[in-house]
């Protein structure tokens, strides 16, 4: 190369790993921060000669010595067999010594007879001391004190045992979450009617197969007199256990590629697979998520390939939690776009590292450098430029430099060095789900650890099954599937939900108690409503030590006023909480706006904009608090307050009906009246009003008239017309929105 060569190119010249020469290069004085750095010729033949001799050498034995390598890790393979066969002497010893202890103390009296059992069972009282003493001695033969002891435990049952038998009693009794009335019956040896009466005089009225609260069983058990024990079903089906680096293999990078809408992301994929997916999509639009596996020369790939248009945001948001490596495509003739910012902030928001591949550079008025400057505003700085993100120029539709983004993607996996082990039951991730009328539920599963085999059961949300066929993303049928491969599977009990842990459990029976659980939880999460984080508790959440980041997602009329709300809102970091902006665009508040805040726990500070009505009623749904200001010292003012706790009571504007209009009167001496039609709600002479045009906020004030034909009313409802004017302002045109809206002081919530 001319202008010199790149760190990991070097490294295979030498035969080494790019991480050996970053450490040779840095102890030689020569600075290198990545494998990425550029070193120019001189630098590049100075380096091959300094470590040319010695590692030319050992580039022509390398082969060999990775075939040594092969064979040692072969022959060491039992190894780990045989510590942990070494691991586990100790704890049978353990276990024999605490066997021998609990002789001593539940047992007495069958010690005593190890000697004189033939003769007679009399002396039972004082030889027992005597025995128990030179017992310990002989505990190098556990195999047979155990099988005489328990024996004796069979012959000693009838004194003891009227000692003993209340102790358990005043023991704790374990319950196990999402016990039914009837098992609750068993474990207090009680009848189910005396249950379900104890549960009427509490209030609950509960069948003898419902479930119960545990709070509820608490109550019973205080009065039974009983103490009781919870159990969490979920923690040993959730638990991921500490992994021992001895059996971690390693796994194939999963690969999410995002973008803007047309940018060419699936034409990539089908360069990178040389096949047509783009023919199998309506209208030439991914409409789904795939997940491809793909073998390619030099290691194996999954790939998401996410929508890009904004009807799919939420889908292109679970693509990105799943994945280890993200490719932003963007195209050369078109640059940065809103969803490729969009793009870009899911990505942050999910850290995960970011390669972006600017695509179509043949044709005619492609600019990459365009492209980098634009991403460069967004902190996704080229490494030419002295950055940490890799930039890549491709052609997905000739096919060029393909193999030169693919390489850097195996070297960005080989540096994050993704492991699982591929030796344990199952844990994943649903990624896509739907009802097939021939086969029923079907979901695609991203494996993330263990493998999965067909006739595993399986939890998944709030559905259980048994795996009954897994199949590929080729459509063919799989016996198993191992860590970060992509399967379709058959045996849903219903359609799960998109982002839903997979989990394999020991049986059905459990997998279905579990998902019954899980329900019931949902069910009464739903009715309480997720907690999402408020201006109003936010002062009390910090004390809690719930918050120590507060998110906002911002929403402006300019980008001037973006920039300038931003700088205010970031100095009032504090010691306690950080507050990052995520996510800043001019405009309306969208439904992808929402369900960003929702996944990243934030809140929608609107500045001279107002929300689509469908992102409304997905806030309320979702929870997400969204706030709206037309001055910027309100909105400082609200969040340094409720930082410090001090915020009073807020008054919050209150939509009590929309009307479009429609036509525009001009009348001499009055001025502009608008023909309205009521969408939703009602118009009141009384209300406050805002007229919107373009989901910007146009003007704030009162409403001069109210009429129907020639009669002055108080309101008009939904579906009708109206005649209307708005005090002092007479700039009215066709299709502007009228918002009505009442003001009331709502308490600040602890």
């Amino acid at each position: 190369m001319s202008n010199g060569e790149r760190v990991h190119v070097l490294a295979k010249k030498l035969g080494m790993s790019s991480t050996d020469l970053v450490n040779k290069l840095n102890k030689e004085g020569i600075t290198v921060k990545s494998h990425m750095n550029l070193l120019d010729e001189e630098t590049s033949q100075l380096v091959l000669a300094m470590f040319g001799g010695a590692e030319a050498d050992g580039a022509k034995v390398s082969s060999k010595t990775a075939k040594s390598h092969k064979t040692q890790k072969t022959e060491k393979a039992p190894s780990p067999k045989k510590e942990t066969a070494k691991k586990a002497e100790p704890k049978k010893t353990e276990a024999k010594k605490a066997e021998v202890k609990s002789e001593k103390v539940a047992v007495k009296p069958a010690k005593s007879q190890a000697k004189p059992e033939k003769a007679t069972k009399k002396p039972e009282a004082l030889p027992e001391k005597e025995s128990l003493e030179p017992k310990p001695a002989k505990a190098p033969e556990p195999v047979k004190t155990a099988k005489v002891e328990k024996e004796r435990e069979i012959d000693v049952v009838p004194e003891p045992a009227i000692k003993h038998v209340e102790a358990p009693v005043e023991t704790e009794i374990e319950i196990t979450e999402g016990i039914t009335v009837k098992e609750l019956a068993v474990k207090f040896s009680k009848e189910p009617n005396e249950i379900i009466k104890k549960l009427i005089s509490l209030g609950v009225m509960a069948t003898i197969n419902q479930l119960v609260d545990f709070e509820i069983v608490k109550k019973l058990a205080d009065l039974f007199n009983l103490k009781v024990k919870l159990t969490e079903i979920e923690v040993s089906v959730e638990t991921i256990e500490a992994e021992d680096p001895a059996k971690l293999k390693k796994r194939p990078p999963v690969v999410t590629i995002m973008g803007h809408v047309d940018h060419g992301k699936t034409s990539l994929l089908d360069a990178i697979r040389e096949t047509n997916i783009i023919a199998k999509e309506a209208g030439g639009i991914t409409q789904h998520i795939g997940a491809y596996h793909v073998e390619l020369d030099k290691g194996t790939v999954v790939f998401l390939d996410t929508p890009g248009h904004h009807a799919f945001t939420a889908m292109r948001a679970r693509g990105a939690s799943v994945t280890d490596i993200v490719v932003l495509v963007v195209a050369a003739d078109d640059g940065a776009m809103p969803q490729t910012i969009e793009a870009i902030d899911h990505a942050k928001v999910a850290k995960v590292p970011i390669i972006v591949a600017v695509n179509k550079i043949d044709k005619p008025n492609a600019d990459p450098q365009r492209v980098r400057q634009a991403l460069a505003d967004h902190a996704l700085i080229p490494e030419e430029w002295g950055g940490n993100t890799v930039y890549v120029d491709i052609s997905a539709k000739r096919k060029t430099g393909i193999n030169d983004l693919l390489e850097l993607i195996l070297l960005q996996a080989e540096l994050l060095e993704l492991k699982a082990n591929p030796d344990k039951k199952a844990l994943g991730a649903v990624v896509e789900a739907k009802l097939d009328k021939n086969k029923g539920p079907l979901a695609t599963v991203l494996i993330q650890s263990g493998t999965l085999k067909v006739g595993d059961a399986f939890v998944a949300g709030v559905h259980s099954g048994k795996v009954r066929a897994l199949f590929s993303d080729q459509g063919k049928k799989v016996i198993e599937a191992t860590p970060s491969m992509p399967v379709m599977v058959l045996g849903f009990s219903g359609v799960p939900e998109a982002g839903d842990s997979f989990v394999v459990v020991e049986d059905e029976r459990k997998a279905k108690h579990t998902a019954l659980i899980r329900m019931q939880k949902r069910r009464d999460e739903s009715m309480v409503g997720p907690k999402k984080i408020s201006l109003e508790e936010l002062s009390e959440q910090i004390k809690r030590g719930i918050v120590k980041e507060l998110n906002i997602i911002l929403k402006t009329d300019v980008q001037g006023s973006a920039q300038a709300l931003e700088d205010s809102i970031t100095k009032l970091a504090t010691s306690d909480v950080k507050v990052k902006i995520i996510h800043t665009a001019t405009g309306g508040v969208t439904e992808s706006d929402v369900i960003l805040a929702s996944a990243a726990n934030s809140i929608i500070i609107g500045f001279n904009v107002r929300p689509e009505p469908k992102a409304t009623a997905l806030a309320e749904r979702e929870r997400v608090d969204m706030r709206f200001y037309t001055i910027i010292y309100d909105v400082i003012n609200d969040i340094k307050a409720a930082m410090e706790g001090l915020l009073e009571p807020t008054i919050r504007e209150k939509q009590i009906g929309r009307a479009e209009i429609r036509e525009v009167f001009n009348i001499t001496k009055v001025g502009a009246v608008a023909g309205c039609y009521v969408l939703e709600g009602k118009l009141t002479r009384t209300a406050s009003v805002r007229l919107v045009r373009d989901n910007v906020i146009v003007y704030k004030g009162k409403l001069a008239s109210l009429k129907r034909f020639k009669d002055d009313v108080r309101e008009v409802l939904a579906g009708y017309e109206c005649g209307t004017g708005i005090e002092n302002f007479n700039d009215i045109k066709a299709s502007d929105i009228i918002e009505a809206f009442i003001e009331e002081k709502v308490e600040r919530k602890l």
